[in-house]
């Protein structure tokens, strides 16, 4: 049976299928107390770094910027610890990459899920 690998909100009413719930904000998300977020994890290192983060500053025009950007960084030794983990929790058991970001569809957590998904065929994304 394929891992199924989704990203959404975290302001959203958490599910049964959500399998692992996995933020993947380098901030914790803002009027959110951490007990209600019912989180399994918290990878803040897996995170566009500071600086991509402000220069995309959520413009849909940059998103196929910042998506390549932000593939380059996964590699990087800041964040390939945290991403080789994510990796590992996405491979065990459904997964659910939870963002803050009000567009999910351009947001790190959508690039992380097809990255994933990329990774899981083993694709060369």
């Amino acid at each position: 049976m394929a891992t199924r690998i989704a990203y959404r909100r975290i302001y959203e009413e958490s599910s049964p299928q959500d399998g692992q719930r996995v933020l993947v904000d380098r901030i914790w998300p803002r009027g959110l107390r951490k007990e209600d977020a019912h989180l399994d994890e918290w990878l803040r290192d897996v995170a566009p770094s500071t600086e991509l983060r402000r220069w995309y500053g959520h413009e849909p025009s940059r998103y196929t910027e910042f998506r390549r950007r932000y593939l380059a960084e996964l590699g990087d030794a800041e964040h390939r610890e945290a991403a080789a983990h994510l990796r590992d929790l996405a491979a065990r058991d459904g997964i659910t990459l939870l963002t803050a970001t009000k567009d999910v569809d351009h947001s790190q957590a959508a690039v992380l899920a097809d990255w994933l998904d990329g990774k899981r065929r083993g694709a060369a994304r």
